[in-house]
C-alpha cells in the first residue's frame, strides 16, 4: 500500500503575492511528487484552503491541480479544517467534490450520545474522518467518537485537531490520543509541526504559514506511507535567511540593517528581518525601511519580510507619589479601576498575568497562540 498524507495547505493564504505564489508552487510540487511516486490515493487532513470562501483565482489554480491528480487516476479523500470549515456546512470543498475531484471522508451521525463515523471504502482501506472546527470546538466531539465496523480493512482516521501527546503539558484544550479509536494510521493536521509517532502523523504545512514558521520550519512537507514505512517529503523552494538585529537608534537602524545584509548573498532568498530593542532616539516611524527595501531589491532578494513587534520606545518613568515600588503594578491597576468602574475589572489581574506569558523554549508559534487563547477564554468563561 502506498498513499500520500498532506494537510495545512492554506491555498490562497499569505498577503504578500510572492509568498502566496510560493505556497501554491509548494502544493504543485507535492502533487507532482505524488504522481511520480504513483501513490494509490491522497489524504488531505484539513485546511486545503485558507478560507471557506477563497478568491476565484485561488479556486481556478486549485481546480487545475486536482484535474492533474484525477487525470493520473489518483483518488483524493479529504476533510475540512478550521480554516476551510464553515458552520453552515457549505464550503468550496463541496464544489471540488461535486466536480468529481475528491471525496469528503467526514461521514458521521449522532447515535446514543456518540458520534459514529462511517467509513469511505477504497480497495482494502476504510477511511474515516471528522472535520476541524474554529477555536478547537471539535475536541469535545472527539471524546465521543466511535468507528463503524470495518473488519479486515486497513483503517485510517483523518482529524484536524490537537492531540495531547504533541503538546505535552501545555494548558491547551487537546484530545487524549489514547481515547481515540485504534486505527492503523492516524492522519493529523492543524499543528504545523513535525510529528511522527506510533502511527500518529502530523503532516506539517505544505508551506510555512507565517514569519515565525518560515524561521522555524524553513520549508514545507508532507508524508508518503509506503508499505509500512512513513517517509517525510521535504518541499523546499527558496532558502530563508534570518537577520536578528538589536537597535536603540531609529535614525541609524536602516544603515545597521544594510550593513548586516551586506555580509550574506541574498539573491533569490526569502529575507526575514527580526528587529528588536528599546529606542532611545527616534521612534519606529523614523526607521527608513524604504532604504532597506531598495537595497534588497537591488540585490535581487526574492522577498523581504520584517518583524518589528519587539521594538519598544523608551518613555519617561511614570511618577506615582507615595507608592511602594514593589506594589507599583497593583497600584496602577487599582487607580485605573477607581477611575473606570466596571464589573469586569476583577478579571484584570488574571488577564494581565495571562498576557504576560512568554513563549517557551521550542514551543511552536501556533501552540503558543492557542495556549494564550485558551487561558483568556477561561478567564472570560467562554
Amino acid at each position: 500500500m502506498k498513499f500520500a498524507h498532506m494537510g495545512d495547505c492554506h491555498l490562497g493564504g499569505w498577503r504578500q503575492p510572492e509568498l502566496r505564489e510560493l505556497n501554491f508552487k509548494s502544493f504543485q510540487l507535492a502533487v507532482d511528487k505524488c504522481i511520480r511516486e504513483k501513490v494509490e490515493f491522497i489524504l488531505i487532513s484539513g485546511d486545503l484552503l485558507d478560507s471557506p470562501y477563497p478568491s476565484i483565482e485561488t479556486l481556478k489554480e486549485t481546480f487545475n491541480e486536482f484535474r492533474k491528480i484525477k487525470e493520473a487516476g489518483i483518488p483524493v479523500f479529504l476533510i475540512a479544517g478550521s480554516h476551510d470549515y464553515s458552520v453552515s456546512g457549505k464550503t468550496f470543498l463541496d464544489v471540488l467534490e461535486k466536480a468529481g475531484f475528491c471525496r469528503n471522508a467526514a461521514l458521521y451521525e449522532e447515535r446514543n450520545n456518540k458520534i459514529l463515523l462511517h467509513p469511505t471504502i477504497f480497495q482494502n482501506v476504510a477511511i474515516y474522518g471528522y472535520p476541524g472546527k474554529k477555536s478547537g470546538l471539535e475536541v469535545d466531539d472527539l471524546e465521543r467518537v466511535k468507528l463503524h465496523d470495518s473488519p479486515g480493512l486497513f483503517r485510517i482516521l483523518m482529524l484536524h485537531t490537537t492531540i495531547r501527546d504533541a503538546i505535552g503539558s501545555l494548558p491547551i484544550k487537546a484530545v487524549d490520543q489514547n481515547s481515540l479509536p485504534d486505527v492503523d494510521y492516524l492522519a493529523l493536521s492543524h499543528l504545523h509541526i513535525r510529528y511522527n509517532k506510533e502511527k500518529r502523523v502530523y503532516s506539517g504545512p505544505i508551506f510555512p504559514n507565517n514569519i515565525s514558521e518560515l524561521e522555524e520550519l524553513q520549508e514545507g512537507s508532507f508524508y508518503i506511507y509506503d508499505n509500512g514505512k512513513i517517509n517525510r517529503e521535504k518541499l523546499k523552494i527558496k532558502e530563508v535567511i534570518v537577520f536578528k538585529i538589536e537597535i536603540d537608534n531609529a535614525f541609524e537602524t536602516a544603515d545597521k540593517i544594510i550593513s548586516e545584509m551586506e555580509k550574506t548573498p541574498i539573491k533569490d532568498k526569502i529575507i526575514l528581518l527580526k528587529i528588536g530593542g528599546v529606542l532611545k532616539k527616534g521612534k519606529i516611524g523614523d526607521i527608513k525601511f524604504g532604504k532597506v527595501e531598495d537595497y534588497a531589491k537591488k540585490k535581487e532578494a526574492f522577498v523581504l519580510l520584517k518583524s518589528t513587534s519587539k521594538i519598544y520606545v523608551s518613555e519617561p518613568e511614570t511618577k506615582i507619589d507615595h507608592v511602594d515600588s514593589a506594589n507599583l503594578e497593583s497600584e496602577i491597576m487599582k487607580r485605573f479601576e477607581d477611575k473606570n468602574p466596571n464589573k469586569n475589572n476583577e478579571m484584570i489581574p488574571s488577564l494581565m498575568k495571562s498576557l504576560q506569558s512568554e513563549k517557551l523554549e521550542d514551543e511552536k508559534s501556533l501552540v503558543f497562540g492557542e495556549r494564550i487563547f485558551s487561558e483568556v477564554k477561561k478567564i472570560f468563561q467562554i
